[in-house]
């Protein structure tokens, strides 16, 4: 199962990405440039955290018009996979394969921590094997993370199952405290509508190794690989 890198000017946890799906077994991960023009033989496309152009008029704005992002667009809307980390989130949304828009943190500074993060959807593309309510363990690392809609998107959002992820605290209360950016709501991650494109500022791919403190961000690239499975015997059925 092959998993496409998006490599931008400025990336710079394309490698982390890399290493932490290729750690993984049956899966494969390769860069792509951003000025390549093909996703052909991938199964699933992954945005990576960083600064796309060095964020440069506003995070992901530039990176959105780039000669890659035409077919990550394509792939979405094909049905493929298309996972956004931090950086590669706020692409997502500039891109408009994602509603609402990342903005600067509430306290107005950079904030690197460990978060915890409460399941709110088990079934998605993303958290098969994830109880509803569990809690993951995932690092950030953003000065632009808080995540920000307007009340018809919310409603949209919520109504659709579209929040897959919100910070809460140990025991799974999505308090003001337990959020580290100010995103509305505690949102941490969000689905589009069709379910197959999710962008999340929390690093999946910080977190694949017991020795990095914790290995919840493996579950969601099993998880990507779980259902191009499935989806691959349904269509062989």
């Amino acid at each position: 199962m092959k998993f496409a890198v998006i490599q931008f000017p400025g990336s710079n946890c394309d490698q982390d990405c890399l290493r932490a799906i290729n750690s993984l077994p049956g899966l494969r991960a390769e860069y792509v440039w951003h000025k390549e023009n093909s996703l052909s033989g991938f199964d699933a496309v992954v945005l990576p955290g960083g600064f796309a152009y060095g964020d440069y008029l506003r995070c992901g704005a530039i990176a959105r018009f780039s000669p890659i992002m035409s077919e990550v667009v394509r792939a979405a809307n094909d049905g493929r996979l298309v996972l956004g980390t931090c950086n590669g989130f706020q692409v997502l949304c500039e891109a408009g394969l994602l509603p609402g828009a990342l903005v600067r943190n509430r306290a107005l500074r950079f904030v690197c921590e460990m978060t915890r993060l409460r399941v709110e959807v088990e079934d998605s593309a993303f958290t098969r094997g994830c109880a509803r309510g569990s809690i993951l363990r995932l690092p950030i690392a953003h000065g632009e993370g808080c995540y920000f809609a307007d009340q018809k998107t919310l409603r949209e959002l919520n109504g659709n199952n579209q929040v897959i992820l919100r910070y809460c605290d140990e025991t799974g209360a999505a308090t003001p405290e337990s959020n580290p950016n100010g995103s509305v709501e505690n949102i941490a991650g969000i689905c589009n509508r069709a379910g197959n494109v999710f962008g999340l500022m929390p690093h999946p791919d910080r977190a694949f190794d017991g020795r990095l403190g914790s290995c919840d961000g493996a579950k969601i690239f099993l998880s990507m690989a779980e259902t191009i499975t499935a989806g691959e015997r349904r269509v062989a059925a």
